[in-house]
């Protein structure tokens, strides 16, 4: 597909791992999280020039009060991926389609 669409970024995925697990041990220069709660957020696309990001996106039924803390409190940033509310596995898609672009 890289090749058809004559596209030279590939996203590296990682197995799952509990959210918790990921907030406190990520290290990118640029951490971001998707969420639906109401606080003011960035557009994602301010951040497509970095080079290094990881990105929470939430299950269905958005993270936890307690996970959006946690991530705020670990240098998260809160971003948004549009007005439309998307589906978890859409989000993911969408996130790295606008910081590819």
């Amino acid at each position: 597909a890289m090749l058809q669409s004559q596209q030279y970024w590939l996203p590296v995925l990682h197995q799952p791992v509990f959210c918790k697990e990921f907030i406190v041990s990520a290290k990118a220069q640029t951490k971001l999280i998707a969420h639906c709660e109401g606080e003011q957020k960035h557009q994602i696309e301010e951040f497509k020039k970095a080079t290094s990001v990881q990105m929470l996106i939430g299950p269905e039924g958005d993270f936890t009060p307690f996970e959006i803390e946690l991530a705020l409190a670990n240098g998260f940033t809160p971003v948004t991926l549009g007005a439309t509310r998307l589906r978890a596995e859409t989000a993911g898609v969408v996130a790295a389609s606008l910081l590819c672009i």
